[in-house]
């Protein structure tokens, strides 16, 4: 599927996030500075595909203000084919974080309302139904109605396409529960994957069981530090992410390691060098201040993944 056309439906929004300057004191005024970008989880996967080599359509709801252009520059930069609804008289969703000096998360804050106007009918629309016609992969985010995410699926499951999904929070995916044995694969980290069973495991080899039995016939769960694992029907693989020695920001890691999975699973790779290709998009993303690194390149990727370990069959 290397000139199959990808469509990605869900957020595309403005990112701001904060980033404290020394030790975090809770209930404080900390020192620090802000970052503010295009980003959205879905938004996020559809350029890094494109800087990949892909052909994608990004379809979000979208403001008609100054937020909403930003969104729309930064997608003809990434060489991402911008579809959005625009609503002229709403703002444009945004997400705003305060990271640790680390990079890592300390809270958020999701504007996201918008979106809710993301409503079935929209798919119906000739021109997404012809977009979706044309395509060979679609992935949908959790930032979209639970309601549209089940049509959305529904509908490219019966033109047999690759289907993907990314969970975002652990509030949003359970927006999934209706159409999980839709997904060909399910983007989560470990409390989102918590979240979506009800639970948690013991060993890491429950995770492919217990996703199973929820319904999902493949997925990627992602453990911070420890191996990420990947499955698909009765297959289970697992990869430790590499050591790295400098750590720009986590924003957007995730949805790098999904884009560099499914681009390599688009082109024939098997499960585990498909988790080591996302690993090593991940790596290249976590280096970078931007949720999407204008070093991702599919060169990169290839020179990176020789610094990720050997994937290991999961019993």
């Amino acid at each position: 599927m290397t000139n199959g056309q990808i469509c990605v439906f869900g957020g595309a929004h403005i990112d701001r996030r904060g980033r404290i300057s020394g030790t975090t004191a809770a209930g404080a005024s900390n020192p620090g500075a802000w970052f503010v970008e295009a980003g959205g989880g879905g938004f996020n996967a559809a350029r890094n595909l494109a800087r990949l080599g892909h052909r994608v359509h990004m379809i979000s709801a979208r403001g008609g203000d100054a937020d909403g252009e930003t969104v729309a520059q930064a997608a003809e930069a990434a060489g991402v084919i911008d579809c959005p609804f625009t609503f002229l008289d709403r703002k444009t969703p945004s997400y705003t974080a305060i990271l640790e000096s680390d990079g890592n998360l300390v809270i958020a804050l999701a504007d996201m309302d918008l979106y809710r106007l993301f409503s079935p009918r929209r798919l119906r629309q000739r021109a997404m139904r012809d977009l979706l016609a044309g395509c060979a992969m679609v992935i949908a985010d959790a930032n979209l109605p639970s309601e549209t995410i089940t049509s959305l699926v529904s509908a490219a499951t019966a033109q047999n396409k690759i289907v993907a999904g990314i969970a975002i929070s652990p509030a949003k995916v359970t927006r999934y529960s209706a159409c999980l044995d839709g997904l060909t694969f399910l983007f989560m980290n470990q409390a989102e994957a918590r979240a979506l069973i009800g639970g948690d495991v013991e060993a890491a080899e429950e995770w492919p069981v217990r996703l199973r039995a929820a319904g999902l016939n493949g997925g990627v769960v992602t453990r911070g530090g420890e191996p990420a694992i990947a499955f698909h029907g009765m297959h289970s693989v697992s990869v430790a992410p590499p050591s790295l020695e400098a750590l720009g920001d986590v924003t957007g890691a995730g949805d790098a390691l999904a884009a560099g999975f499914l681009s390599a699973h688009a082109n024939g790779a098997d499960l585990a060098s498909s988790l080591r290709h996302g690993i090593a998009a991940a790596g290249i993303t976590v280096g970078s201040a931007l949720a999407v690194s204008e070093k991702i390149s599919q060169q990169a990727v290839l020179e990176t993944i020789g610094l990720v370990p050997p994937a290991k069959t999961l019993s």
